[in-house]
């Protein structure tokens, strides 16, 4: 299987634990790049709107496309009673956008499993003059709120974190700098805060939403799943994360 396409055989999971992002990013995004009624906006690999409804509800023009099957069943579902809602299920890449213009493009944590050589060009082709791609991912602390955890956590990975191919070599290098190598201009980073916390199940549950983690071969998988369970529920049943929610704004000349 194509490793950017993994997400797709676990929509409901996917949907359950993978992290929201902050309002105030939301807020911030909105009204630096001006999105509302008027506004056309396409989101690059929406999941199962992770980062769907604070866009969707400005009343925009909201555009989506999709590149796994299942996700795109659950996007349908959750949106599609929205007038306002339009969604494809197609590979980014190669999908022909005809004479569409977007005034605001944006991702979460999507666009780095597309080759900055055609996300960047692309995208910069699909805006509008003035128009904005914004790019936002997170960045998880659960170290700090609990050093001794932590520490018996990595031991877990050290024993059974053996996956068949690293997350690095999953994708073509990617970085998100490098905006401005392909001719958008103003790159700014706006960082943003939030606290997420898990009991023992939970925590396996989201782990079992990164890509490195579901490619973790048997033995390994199932010794790995159920030492981390086992850690967090003996000591304490909690796992905290401290997130930081980044926002990268560039705009097309």
């Amino acid at each position: 299987m194509e490793y950017r396409k993994i997400f797709d055989t676990i929509p409901e999971q996917f949907d359950k634990f993978r992290p929201r992002y902050s309002s105030d990013l939301f807020d911030h995004l909105i009204k630096t790049a001006g999105i509302g009624p008027q506004s056309s906006v396409l989101e690059i690999g929406p999941g199962t709107g992770q980062a769907t409804d604070p866009i969707l509800e400005t009343g925009c023009n909201y555009n989506a496309i999709e590149l796994g099957e299942h996700l795109y069943a659950k996007m349908t579902q959750k949106y599609s009673s929205h007038p306002n809602f339009h969604i494809v299920n197609d590979d980014f890449i190669t999908h022909d956008f005809g004479n569409q213009k977007f005034d605001v493009i944006y991702s979460a944590a999507t666009i780095q499993w597309i080759p900055e050589r055609i996300a960047f060009p692309k995208t910069l082709a699909l805006l509008k003059p003035g128009g904005t791609l914004a790019m936002m991912y997170l960045i998880g602390d659960y170290k700090t709120p609990n050093e001794e955890l932590y520490n018996k956590i990595q031991k877990i990975y050290d024993a059974y974190y053996k996956p068949e191919v690293p997350y690095k070599d999953m994708k073509e290098p990617f970085d998100y700098l490098h905006a401005t190598d392909y001719g958008y201009v103003n790159l700014v980073r706006h960082d943003f805060h939030g606290k997420r916390v898990f009991n023992a199940d939970e925590y396996v549950m989201y782990c079992g939403t990164h890509s490195d983690h579901m490619v973790i071969p048997e033995p390994y998988k199932t010794k790995f799943f159920e030492g981390l369970r086992n850690t967090v529920a003996e000591n304490g049943n909690r796992v905290e994360f401290r997130d930081t929610y980044v926002l990268l704004m560039a705009q097309k000349p």
